[in-house]
């Protein structure tokens, strides 16, 4: 639900002004408000994992109808394959037909035929484009309309394959840090059993 903002006045505020609306909803698990910020449900991260699950259980529900192909003239044929660039499923002929062999279109790779397609890769959910980069300062990846944004502007903003290798090799020395003190830290642990034995006697 919508919560309406207040007025109020300030130096370099005009009197009866209202501030930016806040959005906020009940949460489901402890029913307390959870303020959205302006750009409400907008702001949110997309949860793929939750996607994948609701993509699986439409799938696993219309199981018994079949899909049909989007570009048929009628009779209507049965889909065979899918393609996520054009974001439609195609009979064989039909497939053919809009991918038409030298051109870019041909490049693209079928898929099962679906009525849902989830992008390639990650999108921005503010501009719907790839994303492309991480921000550092925000913690967050963004496309390339949000990088040049000025809210952005002194961001320490990287590619994210460079993101991806940083993370990648901090992840792997914590990994070889912890597998090395292991032995160090289960002799430190029977030291302690041993002392807290002694100490019960």
């Amino acid at each position: 639900r919508s919560l309406p903002a207040g007025f109020g006045t300030y130096p370099g505020r005009k009197r009866g002004a209202a501030h930016p609306q806040t959005f906020s909803f009940p949460c489901p698990a402890c029913q307390r408000d959870v303020e959205l910020g302006e750009r409400g449900l907008g702001g949110l991260f997309r949860n793929l994992t939750l996607e994948r699950v609701v993509e699986r259980y439409r799938q696993s529900i219309d199981m018994g109808a079949a899909i049909m192909c989007q570009f048929c003239k009628p009779p209507v044929l049965e889909a065979t394959k899918g393609c996520t660039e054009c974001q439609a499923s195609f009979c064989n002929e039909c497939f053919k037909l809009y991918h038409p062999w030298g051109t870019q279109k041909a490049q693209h790779e079928p898929t099962p035929p679906t009525l849902t397609f989830r992008p390639k890769g990650l999108t921005c959910p503010e501009h719907k484009e790839e994303v492309t980069h991480y921000c550092k300062t925000c913690q967050r990846l963004v496309c390339q309309l949000c990088r040049v944004r000025r809210t952005h502007t002194s961001h320490k903003i990287t590619p994210v394959l460079t993101a991806y290798q940083a993370l990648r090799e901090k992840l792997t020395k914590s990994l070889a840090y912890i597998l090395s003190s292991q032995d160090a830290v289960q002799a430190q642990i029977a030291e302690l059993e041993e002392t807290v034995k002694h100490t019960e006697v």
